[in-house]
């Protein structure tokens, strides 16, 4: 199995997947969205991606992340009954590690279901299963990253949030909002994450 990836990207593809050329080897890796942006890479550009190896009867799919806490996320989300990888990859691009943890922790299927392909019983199926398992994420990131209040913050002070949380600088991620204009305020938080992250990804 593999477990963990050094190289460059040499292809990227909006939907996050990726080629990383690994000693003159391309291998194809699916990731959600933003994990370049918060991978660890040198100057020469070479990155390292936690791997899950994914075997099936017909394909050997490799799925990549920033964090092994990102890694650990997805292999207890494709454990909960109905959520496949996909949907895993879905969730992980709209909602970084500690912050999923965070939203299971407290219940919140409300912000579960923001996410496309979740809804209602599945959200609750997820907080359900994961909630006595994501407790060691939410302790050693709650320090830095105990959310406000949602009555205290407007959607674009938590996408901001949300982007720098994925490693974006705050600059950057405060100018992917505003290009957003007035949708910010209206629009599903996950379609908003896509398209910002798509801004940053120019």
């Amino acid at each position: 199995m593999i477990g963990r990836l050094t190289g460059r990207v040499v292809e990227e593809a909006g939907d996050g997947a990726l080629v990383l050329d690994v000693g003159g080897v391309g291998y194809e890796v699916a990731a959600p969205l933003g994990t370049l942006g918060r991978a660890t890479a040198d100057a020469a550009g070479v990155v390292s991606l936690h791997v899950h190896t994914h075997v099936r009867e017909d394909a050997l799919l490799l799925y990549g992340f920033a964090t092994a806490d990102d890694k650990a996320v997805f292999r207890a989300l494709i454990s909960v009954s109905n959520v496949g990888p996909k949907i895993a990859l879905a969730i992980l691009g709209g909602l970084a590690a500690p912050e999923l943890a965070a939203v299971v922790a407290r219940g919140d299927t409300a912000k579960l279901t923001q996410v496309p392909g979740i809804g209602k019983k599945t959200a609750e199926r997820i907080v359900l299963e994961l909630k006595d398992k994501l407790g060691g994420i939410v302790q050693a990131h709650a320090p830095a990253s105990a959310p406000r209040p949602a009555a205290q913050s407007s959607q674009a002070e938590v996408l901001v949030r949300a982007l720098t949380g994925m490693g974006f600088r705050q600059v950057e991620a405060e100018r992917a909002v505003t290009a957003l204009g007035s949708r910010v305020d209206s629009a599903p938080m996950g379609e908003l994450v896509r398209e910002a992250l798509a801004s940053l990804a120019r």
